[in-house]
């Protein structure tokens, strides 16, 4: 019993995480992998007691927030804003959206874009579609005969 209650103790203690990791400190953050701070040159919130609120942060490294909401339909918040960054190739990233009971609604050139509905169909699939339709064109007066589409015709003596 005391093996047990030992080899449990030194389970509990080896599960224990091994790293630690610095929290940010207020008024700024730590970006990436560098150890440099990062401060928040704006960081205006506000709200009222209807729900209604604001967000506006933005930060020494081009980080940028706005936020606003107040409810809407159906008791939802109903949300619109935007944010803006710099991704590490360089690239700027900006994001705006709508978040209402029509879900959330954003709107980025950097977002993928689905191709124009209707698809043009692949020729390999129109010509899958004409057999199976030759197929069951042939084979429509024996399947009731033979029932291969479902259960077998009733028998009588």
């Amino acid at each position: 019993m005391k093996f047990i209650i030992l080899a449990s103790l030194a389970a509990v203690a080896l599960a224990a995480p091994q790293y630690g990791y610095d929290a940010p400190r207020g008024g700024s953050f730590r970006g990436g992998d560098s150890s440099e701070e990062i401060p928040i040159l704006r960081d205006d919130r506000d709200r009222d007691d209807n729900g209604r609120y604001s967000v506006n942060v933005e930060t020494a490294n081009g980080i940028r927030l706005v936020d606003s909401g107040a409810p809407g339909a159906k008791g939802a918040i109903a949300a619109s804003g935007s944010f803006s960054y710099t991704a590490p190739d360089g690239t700027p990233v900006s994001l705006q959206y709508v978040a209402d009971e029509n879900g959330f609604q954003p709107q980025s050139d950097l977002l993928p874009v689905a191709p124009a509905f209707p698809h043009p169909i692949p020729q390999f699939v129109l010509d899958q579609i004409a057999f199976a339709a030759e197929q069951d064109r042939r084979g429509s007066s024996s399947r009731s005969s033979s029932g291969s589409y479902g259960p077998p015709p009733p028998r009588y003596n």
